[in-house]
């Protein structure tokens, strides 16, 4: 499956290290991430070089071309928010994950889309079997 995972790159990186398990973990069982670079702590070095064009074509690109999102919400993102809002209208089933204690917005809790799921975790060890689920369910 092709799996666009989200997160926070301009608003702190503190997520990266889950952000890399997770994508470690969806490649190897066989998924396809379209924004693998996200989990390497220089993400933001290697997209210094482009245009906020590029980076907006690119990333819509990849959003039409994935079959899910799963979304780090733990921290606050502009970019983040766009691209869930922007997957729920193409039709793309999203998983906003986020860490038990963080307190998440509330357009996000409140979103009755069927197409949306919420699923907070503790650590890697309890995210990535939520993540296994939501994917086999589609």
């Amino acid at each position: 499956m092709e799996v666009y995972v989200s997160c926070s790159l301009t608003g702190g990186r503190q997520d990266q290290p889950l952000v890399a398990a997770l994508v470690a973990h969806l490649e190897a069982r066989g998924h396809r991430v379209l924004t693998a670079h996200l989990a390497h702590p220089e993400a933001m070095a290697q997209d210094a070089g482009l245009s906020p064009v590029a980076v907006f074509e690119r990333d819509t690109e990849w959003l039409r071309a994935c079959e899910a999102v799963v979304a780090e919400v733990s921290t606050p993102s502009h970019g983040v928010g766009f691209e869930v809002a922007y997957a729920l209208e193409r039709g793309k089933p999203v998983l906003c994950c986020h860490q038990a204690e963080v307190r998440v917005s509330r357009m996000l809790t409140g979103n009755p889309s069927p197409l949306a799921t919420l699923a907070a975790y503790r650590d890697a060890a309890d995210l990535l079997p939520q993540v296994d689920a939501f994917l086999s369910a589609r």
